[in-house]
């Protein structure tokens, strides 16, 4: 661990197989004039690979100890380093055509996840470790007990795709969970046919806000019979039953 005691409010698991770090890398497949940000760098062990490959790496991290360490081992002509937290920090501040990597903490990985959406259109790809339980979500299909809001919202902005397993033991100290690296790539803005995203947003959140719920409760005050009626769609049906273009379809009915 070189001196440095892995913290858990900041959800720090370092990864250390050198089988995996070579394969996360491989998938990444970066070219030298690629604009690769790294959230989480750590203790670098994506990070100088990911070196070897570009000609200059940006890092976002909030641990002040690891970016003294990184302010030390990388001059600022090959790393910009970005102080502060993921989930607040501008990704557009950076530029375009971004390529975000990273071993996402796993105690803020959903917020960040939705919180990364909103950069879709700045975005070439995304390379993230995260939890196998939140991977099975977001890649989960309609009928799926893991089939939820993150499924909806992220497969409505992305394609994804589960990479590679990683087990517990390929971390220091090793999680509690089983991992998993997933690939994102933002779709053709002409897939995006919500007409107002932001309604999208609410019908997906009050639909799931109590799954074992019917549609028609939880969408209650929201769509009316005639709303579910006019969309050939059963107010019985429970939210995870509903595919991904209904719920599109329920959002562009409510917008004026």
């Amino acid at each position: 661990m070189k001196g440095h005691v892995a913290r858990k409010r900041f959800g720090q698991n370092f990864l250390v197989d050198g089988g995996i770090i070579g394969a996360i890398v491989s998938a990444i497949n970066p070219a030298r004039t690629d604009t690769v940000v790294e959230i989480g760098p750590g203790l670098g062990a994506i990070t100088v690979p990911l070196l070897e490959r570009v000609d200059h790496l940006h890092v976002v991290e909030i641990d002040r100890d690891l970016i003294a360490r990184l302010k030390k081992q990388h001059p600022p002509a090959r790393m910009t380093i970005h102080e502060g937290d993921a989930l607040a920090f501008d990704f557009a501040s950076i530029g375009r055509d971004l390529r975000l990597v990273g071993n996402l903490p796993y105690n803020i990985s959903t917020p960040l996840l939705f919180h990364l959406a909103d950069y879709g259109p700045l975005v070439r790809d995304m390379h993230f470790m995260l939890q196998k339980e939140v991977v099975e979500r977001m890649v989960a299909e309609p009928g799926c007990a893991d089939y939820g809001r993150l499924s909806v919202m992220l497969q409505y902005r992305f394609w994804l795709e589960w990479l590679i397993d990683v087990p517990p033991e390929s971390f220091d100290p090793p999680p509690k969970v089983e991992s998993a690296v997933v690939r994102l790539i933002p779709k053709d803005p002409a897939l995006l046919t919500a007409k107002d995203p932001g309604k999208l947003s609410t019908v997906v959140q009050s639909a799931f806000a109590q799954r074992r719920k019917m549609l028609r409760n939880n969408l209650k005050g929201i769509l009316g019979d005639a709303g579910f009626a006019a969309l050939d769609i059963a107010p019985t049906l429970r939210p995870e039953d509903l595919p991904l273009d209904d719920y599109v379809r329920i959002a562009n009915y409510l917008t004026k």
